[in-house]
């Protein structure tokens, strides 16, 4: 039976919840605009977030959608997967980068990662290759990106697609060159979601130098309806449309991409807060009592981490309690924490219709037990990390072995 970590009452402070968006008067002042205008769905303002967004990425297209998931899903249509294909997918990843997999009709093929970083281990998608095999979904974990250059050339050559699920990862930078993480695959998916390092609420992005890739994906994100839809609604449009194909409704609204403009605009200056929060907490748990009981992500000195997640690892073998019980003692610090992920072999849905034996992802399986991802948000203050830090201590100590 797990022991719970023993602990002294404190006192109550306010909640410090894991994640909270930054907001200033500029994202309020774009929003209200919009309100005024009396456009709020499709229209100017995600063309001109596209615009903007593609410029930033450096490539020609960018299809603002309401989620990474949709970009994803449109991404794995518009390069032609379906039924009896197979898709590499790492199995330390969201529900997202493998449920699109199985709308499409087509086989997830999960593979285990690497160790240190949690990324898909190089060798495991190699040797997970087939004949069947259209496409690897390349997750970038945490915001820690993955360098592709192998994996390019190995998969490129076999007629093989990369598809960078990129969720995590705005701005990462890979390699000297320095190119954004998502950029480097036949199309990279961006997340806009609430906690992500930069917010619509909703929202998502895919971006593609593959302008036919673009065209489809951009048709199928509104209902199979032909190009610039929305448009006639507009002064300068018609009334007429033609459906080309059985689409989705996957549009992005006016609303939503006047917050991305504005976050988009803060870009640099969320990232450099999430460096600096990154780089803090590493001094002050390096610095700490339970130093040698917290393993600290990889990627601190390097600035190409996103930091969208702090993932921290517990050495159980030195604790009397387990990863569940650690979560319950800091909630009752008032510190909100999280997993991420509870790896895609151990869900029902899995292991019904993959079979999926328990051996055969052992990192993942292993690590799983002893993630926590901590607190990190760009408005964080020095006072906030110290108290995450003095609750682990808390919260750890004695439950030392």
């Amino acid at each position: 039976m797990t022991t719970r970590p023993i602990r002294e009452p404190r006192a109550q402070e306010a909640f410090l919840p894991f994640a909270r968006p930054s907001i200033t008067e500029r994202e309020k002042e774009a929003v209200l605009a919009v309100l005024d205008s009396g456009w709020l769905t499709t229209g100017p303002r995600v063309k001109e977030f596209e615009e903007a967004f593609a410029a930033f990425v450096g490539l020609p297209n960018a299809v603002a959608v309401n989620s990474a998931t949709a970009a994803l899903h449109l991404a794995l249509d518009a390069i032609g997967v379906g039924p009896g294909d197979e898709v590499i997918v790492p199995t330390w990843t969201f529900a997202a980068s493998a449920e699109v997999i199985a709308h499409v009709g087509a086989t997830p093929v999960l593979v285990d990662v690497d160790a240190e970083t949690l990324n898909a281990s190089d060798d495991a998608v190699i040797a997970a290759r087939t004949s069947k095999t259209r496409a690897y979904i390349a997750v970038h974990f945490a915001g820690l990106p993955i360098d592709l250059d192998r994996l390019t050339g190995e998969l490129g050559g076999n007629g093989v697609s990369i598809i960078e699920d990129a969720a995590h990862a705005f701005p990462s930078r890979i390699g000297p060159a320095g190119r954004l993480a998502g950029t480097i695959g036949r199309a990279g998916a961006y997340s806009f979601y609430a906690t992500k390092t930069i917010t619509t609420g909703e929202g998502g992005m895919l971006v593609t130098a593959d302008s036919a890739l673009a065209d489809r994906a951009r048709v199928m994100s509104l209902h199979g309806i032909s190009r610039d839809a929305w448009n006639r609604y507009t002064q300068a449009g018609s009334w007429y449309y033609e459906i080309e194909d059985a689409g989705f409704k996957y549009n992005l609204t006016d609303l939503a991409a006047a917050l991305g403009l504005a976050q988009l605009a803060r870009a640099d200056e969320l990232h450099e807060k999430r460096l600096r929060l990154s780089r803090l907490y590493a001094e002050h748990l390096r610095a700490s009592s339970v130093a040698d009981i917290v393993e600290l992500p990889p990627g601190i000195d390097d600035g190409a981490h996103a930091w969208h997640l702090f993932v921290i690892r517990l050495k159980l073998e030195r604790l009397r309690s387990d990863r569940g019980a650690v979560i319950e003692a800091l909630r009752e610090h008032g510190i909100g924490t999280s997993v991420h992920f509870i790896p895609l072999h151990m869900h029902p849905y899995y292991l019904d219709t993959l079979r999926t034996e328990p051996g055969r992802f052992p990192v993942a399986s292993r690590e799983y037990e002893r993630v926590i991802s901590l607190p990190i948000w760009p408005d964080m203050t020095d006072r906030d990390l110290q108290r995450v830090v003095s609750a682990l201590e808390s919260v750890l100590g004695p439950a030392i072995r």
